[in-house]
């Protein structure tokens, strides 16, 4: 599995953005700050050209004074709560808020600064308290409760509401219920500190982590310390070192693109060691970014506040709202999946340590040789050299593929508009719509790393879908990944890893594109965590079947189609390596699950805590989990926490989802169509799993996702 992450802004309740006016101007107008003015670009894009940092604080806390001003409304309100002036107006409250803050904290991510850091930890707390002035504010919740009661337990004489609105209604008072709108006025003050100290500690997880990976350097001024690295590896190193002030050298970073080519191809063990040592460290260096107490001051507030809330832990709040309902649940999952990958990935290191005999070296295998040894078992036992294929990856074939498997299945078209704001120069823009012309949506591109940005692979929004006076808003859409740059002489050629990557973020995209539903908070991706990935990692699949690698497979220079050898090498090596691969994350997904199971404070020393964990669970020394706790970024800093299991729980889906198609016929029309009109356009509108038998007819079965991994 690929390491992807996937970010969802949940800052405020009612989060929105404005509506669409004009669409041929591109000044803002009516306010000095660009932010708050209304957005005249074309489709009410943010008008990123015109947006400094310090507009963003006064921006967001006019936004919190709008909202709160709509809260207070609704709430002294003389009419009788109903359906439409308590819950719609709830949901379409908070737009200028909304508006500004998916444009801050998505920069926060993609192309931060100090002054935006310190921005964001001198909102923190205001945000925090903000969100709970609403989901605490007791006469707002009576009137909820007394909507929710009018359709529940006496609501004969009432209109019947649409499955959509039940859901909204539903959600709405699970909500408040579960912020704490029920606690006592003392644990209602209890509640405010804990989220206000979170919200703190999330931001500085996070900060540190970037800081950590931005701040290493693996320097290499001798050309004999290059050895077995790939030509594009070797120049993309001395561009980072030119840029870097170092010309004449090499210079590899903590960033995926530059660590991960390392390890997988230089034959230089010691190096190996070094660099690897720096990426499994991060965070753990008793420095001023160590992230070791700020990990375990989360688990011990998240298990705080959980118990609070009337939970045993923090993981069964969580999964209350989710596919898999509760920690036991998750757990059986992983575990019928731990034992078969946990047998298959020692079977691979003993191969490991067999080739290292060969080479002299009789040593235990470490983490820091398994990447490049199963990189050359791949081509001795299969034929299959990665450095084959990336010529036939460029980044715009890859795309040019993406967008004709979504053609072919969803009908939909892509073009590339220079008119748009863009938040930096690498991004590209793109109008999304149906055959007959219909505009579906916006969506950015932005593929590449820089120090400004944090690593992984994501989709976000600037502006989610949603109805208004009966005509469809478009969502504006935005994936952000972090593949190899291109050098002066080739264009970024990707891995195939990164091909899927690349397939899976646009997954997510057509979620929060081809959404179709009437209001924002249930659109696209607002989903439950473990239904989320669903969309996204079927498009996966697609990536490597024969009929599309020939759409898109191109080799860079001669224009020649992948040849038919190599797509057969592909296929033999399918499931190699998916002991470790799976054992990794496997080992990941059980870490988060202790920190969310914990019913009493961690008082041991971080490092210790996961060590127990991964010695209770049988992990040997050879694997470490996928993220170690002071990097694992999705559940400490990310929307993730006790739900990292989601990817494997999704890919049962996805793997029963996509033999619909293959066991018919790839671009099978008629599943197509039943996938978005059920899965893509429907967002959070019912029940996911109501929403998975619409469209398999059945109950997903593992045994695909057994096949595909190779554990049966």
């Amino acid at each position: 599995m690929n390491k992807k992450t996937f970010l969802i802004l949940t800052t405020v309740i009612g989060m929105s953005v404005a509506s669409c006016k004009k669409e041929n101007t591109v000044a803002t107008s009516g306010h000095d700050n660009p932010l708050i003015a209304n957005w005249e670009t074309p489709y009410q894009t943010p008008p990123f050209e015109l947006i400094k940092n310090e507009h963003f604080e006064p921006a967001i806390l006019e936004g919190i004074k709008e909202q709160q001003k709509e809260i207070d409304a609704i709430v002294n309100s003389k009419e009788p709560a109903t359906f439409e002036n308590t819950i719609v107006a709830l949901d379409n409250s908070g737009e200028l808020l909304g508006r500004v803050a998916s444009v801050f904290y998505n920069l926060s991510s993609t192309d931060t600064n100090d002054t935006l850091q310190k921005i964001a930890q001198d909102l923190a707390p205001k945000m925090s308290e903000h969100s709970d002035n609403i989901n605490l504010n007791e006469k707002l919740f009576e009137r909820i409760k007394k909507v929710y009661n009018d359709y529940s337990i006496g609501g004969n004489e009432k209109p019947v509401l649409t499955s959509e609105q039940k859901m909204l209604l539903d959600n709405t008072y699970k909500r408040f219920v579960r912020s704490g709108a029920n606690l006592s006025a003392a644990d209602k003050d209890k509640l405010r500190k804990l989220n206000s100290e979170l919200s703190l500690l999330n931001l500085k997880y996070g900060d540190n982590l970037l800081a950590e990976t931005n701040a290493y350097e693996l320097v290499i001024d001798k050309k004999e310390d290059l050895a077995g690295l790939p030509n594009e590896i070797i120049e993309a190193a001395a561009v980072e070192a030119k840029a870097k002030g170092k010309e004449g050298k090499w210079v590899f970073t903590l960033s995926n693109s530059s660590v991960m080519p390392f390890l997988q191809y230089s034959s230089n063990r010691g190096l190996r060691q070094q660099i690897w040592n720096a990426y499994q460290k991060r965070g753990n260096n008793d420095n001023a970014n160590d992230n070791k107490e700020i990990t375990t001051k989360i688990a011990n507030l998240r298990m705080e506040k959980a118990q609070l809330l009337g939970y045993k832990n923090h993981a069964a709040y969580v999964l209350e709202e989710s596919m898999a309902k509760n920690p036991e649940n998750v757990n059986a999952l992983l575990n019928k999946l731990w034992l078969p990958a946990l047998e298959k990935a020692k079977v691979e290191a003993s191969d490991i340590a067999a080739m290292m005999r060969k080479e002299g070296i009789n040593e235990d295998v470490t983490p820091a040789d398994w990447r490049y040894y199963s990189e050359k078992i791949r081509k001795e036992r299969f034929d299959l050299d990665e450095q084959e294929m990336k010529p036939y990856f460029s980044i715009d074939q890859v795309r040019d593929g993406v967008f004709k498997v979504t053609e072919n299945l969803y009908g939909l078209k892509f073009k590339e508009v220079t008119n748009l704001p863009k938040y930096h120069n690498e991004v590209t823009t793109w109008e999304v719509t149906e055959k007959d012309g219909t505009l579906i949506g916006i969506l950015y591109m932005d593929m590449f790393p820089r120090v400004s940005k944090r690593g992984g692979a994501w989709m976000t929004s600037f502006r989610d879908q949603e109805m208004l006076d009966g005509k469809r808003r478009i969502p504006v859409i935005s994936i952000v990944c972090n593949f190899t740059k291109p050098t002066a002489d080739a264009p970024a050629l990707l891995t195939f890893d990164e091909v899927t990557t690349y397939f899976h973020e646009f997954g997510h995209a057509l979620h929060g594109l081809l959404s179709n539903v009437n209001y924002k908070s249930l659109a696209g991706t607002n989903v439950s965590r473990d239904f989320v990935e669903l969309p996204s990692q079927i498009m996966e699949n697609w990536a490597a079947e024969p009929e599309v690698l020939k759409m898109f497979a191109k080799h860079y220079k001669t224009g020649e189609v992948i040849p038919d050898a190599i797509i057969e090498k592909m296929k033999k090596a399918g499931t190699f390596n998916q002991g470790f691969a799976t054992t990794e994350y496997l080992a990941a997904s059980l870490l988060d699950m202790q920190y969310h199971t914990i019913e009493k404070p961690i008082t041991t020393d971080i490092n210790t805590f996961e060590l127990t964990g991964m010695k209770n669970v049988g992990l040997f020394d050879a694997i470490i989990p996928r993220y170690r706790s002071t990097y694992f970024s999705h559940i400490f800093s990310g929307g993730y926490s006790a739900g990292y299991y989601s990817y494997i729980w999704s890919e049962v889906l996805d793997s029963d989802a996509f033999d619909a198609f293959k066991s018919t016929t790839l671009f099978n029309p008629e599943k197509a169509k039943l996938f978005r009109v059920n899965i893509l356009e429907k967002g959070g509108t019912e029940d996911p799993a109501v929403l998975y038998r619409n469209f398999r007819g059945a109950e997903p079965k593992i045994e695909p996702l057994l096949n595909k991994r190779g554990l049966n």
